[in-house]
């Protein structure tokens, strides 16, 4: 089987790589995450503009609806090179799921901002008592005539910060743990009644907690579909994720053959000592295993497949990841756990990347869940 890059893959890799060393180096990352919202907003403009925004978006929409293995492509490149724009929380993930679920004038009116990056959503769905329950609503709707009256508040809208408004979820019937009767809402950031609060993760990117009391938007900002539409697009998000963890290992890996190559140790490179090689080599087969279950993903034909393959690949490399990260820090000693090295910045992205939104074993849960279910649908 053959898994080269097309030459279509190729350029977008290619098209990454160019935006990282026309707007990347390790002082300017510092910079951008040294204050809210942990990115530079003019790095998300020019993503808009070389269409790297719109690449894992839908064409009816005006993206360019790259697939699974242009999403892996992409994000590979983006951690590779250490990229701390929100891409795979904000269009992966937020702007993926109102684009798709949004009626048609409420979409016009804000997909070509979007594309474009001057604007951007955030999906506000986590509570406090969210834990792994993806299902866990305690938030209201109250319908209103034309209007929706919500209250609640939302914990962890990961990338909230500064965004130009978000996506609530919020329950019009059934209890907090109950899969049906939540509803998802797109909310401007200037609504009436809506208070946020920012804070910085451990990754550098800016946080946001909502709290909204009677807080009406119209009916019209409602989206179509329930949990079954952020499942979807949940899973793209964590394809995206674990391939940008890759390319992050892949970094780390590459920066710590250097580092070892000219640390010396009794005269010679710490790199010649066979005990250091026997960790590396470790290392390099954690992350050949990483990209094996990812390519695996991107070769599952039916959904049920590709999702089990993606949970799977999440639950390995959310692990790996972080193990790598601390057997670089290891060989480059106490200024590993800095952030003047993209070492500690690496292993920082990658510990949250392994955490949220919940998790490895929760991952690993619902790998075995949908294999139980494909067992059962191959049953004679």
């Amino acid at each position: 089987m053959n898994f080269n890059l097309t030459e279509d893959e190729e350029m977008l890799k290619a098209l990454v790589e160019r935006f990282v060393r026309d707007h990347y180096d390790h002082e300017s990352r510092r910079s951008f995450q040294a204050r809210a919202p942990g990115f530079s907003v003019a790095n998300w403009r020019t993503l808009g503009d070389i269409g790297l925004l719109a690449g894992p978006l839908p064409q009816d929409c005006g993206g360019l609806d790259i697939g699974a293995t242009g999403i892996a492509t992409m994000f590979e490149a983006l951690g590779y090179g250490l990229v701390v724009e929100p891409v795979a929380e904000a269009i992966v993930l937020a702007a993926r799921l109102f684009l798709t679920g949004a009626n048609e004038p409420l979409r016009d009116a804000w997909a070509a901002s979007l594309l474009s990056g001057d604007k951007r959503i955030a999906l506000a769905h986590a509570e406090r008592e969210f834990r792994d329950d993806a299902c866990w609503v305690r938030a209201t709707a109250r319908y209103d005539g034309d209007a929706v009256i919500l209250d609640g508040e939302k914990a962890f809208c990961v990338t909230g910060s500064r965004a130009d408004a978000y996506i609530v979820s919020a329950r019009s019937s059934g209890t907090p743990d109950d899969q049906h009767g939540v509803e998802f809402f797109l909310v401007p950031a200037d609504t009436v009644g809506l208070t946020v609060t920012e804070w910085p993760m451990i990754d550098g990117i800016y946080a946001a907690a909502l709290r909204f009391t009677d807080m009406a938007v119209p009916v019209s900002a409602r989206l179509n579909g329930d949990f079954t539409a952020l499942a979807e697009v949940e899973i793209l998000a964590s394809l995206a994720r674990s391939a940008e963890a890759l390319g992050i290992m892949r970094r780390l890996f590459a920066d710590t053959i250097d580092y070892l190559g000219t640390r010396t140790q009794f005269d010679v490179p710490i790199g010649s000592f066979q005990a250091i090689q026997h960790r590396m080599v470790a290392q390099y087969a954690a992350i050949e295993q990483s990209r094996a279950l990812i390519n695996l993903a991107l070769v599952s034909a039916q959904p049920a497949a590709f999702a089990r393959a993606v949970h799977g690949a999440r639950a390995y490399i959310g692990e790996a990841s972080v193990a790598l990260g601390h057997e670089m820090i290891q060989f480059h000693g106490g200024m590993g756990v800095t952030d003047e090295l993209a070492i500690g910045t690496g292993h920082m992205r990658m510990l949250m990347l392994s955490r949220w939104p919940d998790a490895p074993l929760a991952a690993l849960d619902r790998f075995v869940d949908l294999d139980s279910a494909i067992a059962c649908d191959l049953a004679p």
